[in-house]
């Protein structure tokens, strides 16, 4: 863990993690799907830019406060990613359908995105809770 914890620089790495993984996925859609317009992609690039920027913040909630249990930042990576990518599914469900569909293989449907969701929300998490910390520590360097 970084010595001293930094929402800033949570932030920031999270954002900056999210803008490579969206930026990624940019060139993999044009790529595959050519004929994909580029407001899709530059949406694609753009949405996981504030993923990351969501689950940066996300880290600041470390403990539950009605429940009474931790939330390490594995369960919050996976239920933030997760839950971020189902929504996403949802809402370009028809395209994402069209997308996907045209793959050979199980995994033309436009669900699995909600597991990548998943596991892209466990690394930027882990990544960032590793070098910029978490919960109450990192508000310690904000205005």
């Amino acid at each position: 863990m970084s010595a001293q914890p930094s929402l800033i620089r949570r932030l920031g790495m999270a954002k900056g993690l999210g803008f490579v993984i969206g930026l990624t996925a940019f060139f993999a859609i044009s790529q595959h799907w050519p004929e994909e317009s580029i407001w899709l992609r530059i949406g694609i690039c753009l949405w996981y830019t504030t993923f990351g920027a969501f689950i940066g913040i996300a880290g600041i909630i470390n403990f539950h406060p009605l429940l009474k249990v931790p939330l390490p930042f594995w369960f919050r990576g996976i239920f933030f990613g997760g839950w971020l990518n189902l929504v996403l599914a949802l809402l370009m469900y028809e395209k994402l359908q069209l997308m996907l569909g045209s793959l050979n293989g199980p995994f033309n449907s436009p669900f699995w995105i909600v597991s990548e969701g998943m596991a892209i929300g466990l690394v930027i998490d882990g990544i960032c809770t590793w070098f910029g910390g978490e919960g109450r520590q990192v508000l310690a360097d904000a205005p």
